[in-house]
């Protein structure tokens, strides 16, 4: 209940104790006497409060007790005048309340003559909108409402040092990106750790990276790290839905060169790559992909840069496959590092980190109940397996599709019931890929599925579902939110597409920061091996990290846990043959 509403309830309670049971009826608030003296009223009723706003007086009584009752017939109260009161006699003359009322009401007015007029609640909605931000951390990333349609490279931006040697959506948005940025540091321990304890020794001192990879907070910790550790660095999106604009704006603010911002153009992502690699009086001596854009844009414009460049370090499933097919092809003509197979990338990042975005992304897009849903998920890799075994435990009925037996055999073992998307198209209602692969959801099977299904990707590449299928004449799309469209057939069948088949987690929602703390240190020391190798060490190959690397990114990450590693004595250590210091397991170990 109010204020407001309270003290009129306790002034109708003191008048009827002081009136008794033999106070005259109450006339009608229509009454022509009561409405004569209604601007006398408004009058007095806005003095007193103006008055108990300035110096409270204690509460007043009638003089006379005896003459209450005459003066109790109606009460009168006007929001518009400070909630002033009066009660008009059976006679017309008007009395005043109590003025402890008035007391009541006065800040009260006073707080609302503070709300804003008609332009200024404008002003006041983009301010709660920005608040909002401080708590709230989104791949769908904080955007100013006064933010116009004009694309960034239209657009000429400088920062507070006056440097201009970047591209992003609003410089204005540094502020909450260096709040994002702060947040997730205190959750990827790893990286800081390794900040604290190479920054002295600068071992990539010289060092010129240029990255494409996903632009957000952890990607900004990462990004520090390495100029911590004596680096430049010039930085691209490998997404064009997952930039965190204000992180871009922070890391702009910064110092460093980024061009990215969420929502590119196919022809936006390309004009940024090559703004990070094609600069006068810069040249990278290292590659920083996820997904092996840059590395793909790099040998199509620019092939004589790598002359100069000393190595590549790539993340994911879809770059390294490119890697191995240059290798192949003996058109690979540096070292490349093949992060994405590293135990601590695919056994935590892949699997733990997919376990839990998956459900983010769908939910904040979609509002899906997963309970009794029936979902197939294409492909039963690790980030297959962190997708099923989420949304087995949401109460959803999980098929799996599989090319290898391996993989297949562990789908059923798991208690998941291994089908061809063909059987089950018609009846499901989620459509997950992560296979890695192209055209595993073709048109075909969009025209089968059910009214409503929802198809998505989890997989890095944009290859998985057949969109360009979809934009036919005959098919309509409606965007709903952002990053969901409907599809809709002639006959208003409809499904749900999800980031026009993108990345799902990091393009609709977010992941769990301490997983990528382990892929982000895995990175970095990548670059740091191959930066300092020696020259013959690595050949013009694809690599996996040295076991004893994977070791100690872990080992960083356990003091998080307080966890306490067992020591082998000499004695055991003999026994298996091994360093007591590690490695612990051949290369050929599979965890």
């Amino acid at each position: 209940m109010s204020v407001q509403a309270v003290a009129t309830k306790m002034a109708e309670v003191e008048l009827k104790d002081v009136a008794g049971k033999d106070s005259p009826p109450a006339i009608s608030p229509l009454t022509p006497k009561a409405e004569e003296k209604k601007t006398e009223i408004n009058s007095s009723s806005t003095s007193m409060a103006a008055a108990a706003a300035v110096e409270p007086s204690p509460v007043t009584v009638a003089p006379s007790p005896m003459k209450m009752p005459q003066a109790s017939a109606m009460k009168r109260s006007d929001p518009q005048q400070n909630g002033g009161e009066a009660f008009v006699n059976c006679d017309g003359t008007v009395a005043e309340g109590p003025r402890m009322k008035k007391i009541q009401f006065a800040d009260q007015k006073q707080e609302f003559n503070k709300r804003p007029t008609k332009i200024g609640r404008r002003s006041l909605s983009r301010s709660i909108s920005q608040s909002s931000t401080d708590s709230y951390s989104s791949a769908a990333s904080y955007t100013d409402s006064s933010d116009d349609e004009t694309s960034p490279r239209d657009k000429q931006q400088k920062n507070s040092k006056g440097s201009g040697d970047f591209c992003i959506k609003n410089i204005k948005q540094a502020d909450f990106g260096r709040r994002e940025i702060e947040i997730a540091e205190q959750e990827m321990p790893a990286l800081m750790a390794l900040r604290k304890r190479a920054q002295g020794e600068k071992p990539l001192a010289g060092a010129k990276i240029v990255g494409c990879t996903h632009i957000t907070a952890q990607t900004a910790v990462l990004m520090e790290t390495l100029s911590a550790l004596g680096a430049q660095c010039r930085w691209a999106a490998c997404n064009i839905y997952s930039t965190q604009n204000e992180v871009a704006a922070a890391l702009a603010e910064g110092g460093f060169s980024v061009f990215a911002w969420k929502g590119e153009s196919e022809d936006d992502f390309w004009w940024c790559i090559d703004r990070c690699v094609n600069v006068e009086g810069w040249q990278p001596n290292m590659i920083l992909d996820d997904g092996g854009d840059l590395t793909h844009w790099i040998y199509k414009k620019y092939p004589n840069m790598f002359k100069k460049i000393k190595g590549i370090v790539e993340e994911s499933v879809t770059g390294v496959h490119r890697l191995y097919q240059l290798s192949k092809a003996g058109k690979l003509c540096v070292p490349a590092m093949n992060v994405n197979d590293s135990v601590t990338k695919q056994k935590f990042d892949n699997l733990y980190c997919c376990r839990e975005s998956i459900l983010d992304g769908l939910k904040r897009t979609t509002d899906v109940m997963f309970g009794g849903k029936q979902v197939v998920v294409c492909g039963y890799g690790e980030v297959g397996k962190g997708c099923c075994a989420a949304l087995k435990a949401m109460g959803s009925i999980v098929y799996v599709t599989e090319i290898d037996p391996i993989c297949a055999l562990q789908a059923c073992m798991d208690g998941f019931r291994l089908v061809k998307l063909s059987e089950v198209i018609r009846q499901v209602d989620i459509v997950i890929t992560c296979t890695g692969n192209k055209n595993v959801v073709v048109r075909e099977y969009m025209d089968r599925m059910k009214n409503g299904c929802i198809v998505c990707n989890m997989g890095h590449s944009n290859t998985e579902i057949d969109v360009a299928s979809l934009r036919t004449p005959e098919l309509t799309w409606e965007r709903v939110r952002s990053q969901v469209d409907h599809v809709i057939w002639p006959d208003g069948k409809r499904i749900v597409l999800l980031a026009e088949g993108r990345l799902l987690n990091l393009s609709c929602s977010t992941v769990p920061t301490f997983v990528l703390s382990i892929t982000a240190t895995t990175q970095a020391l990548a670059l740091i091996e191959l930066y300092n190798a020696p020259e013959g060490r690595y050949k013009q190959d694809v690599y996996l990290l040295p076991k004893k690397m994977d070791e100690y990114v872990a080992s960083l990450h356990l003091p998080t846990f307080d966890a306490h590693l067992t020591e082998l004595s000499d004695e055991q250590a003999k026994y298996l043959g091994l360093n007591k210091n590690g490695p612990f397991k051949p290369n050929y170990y599979r965890y």
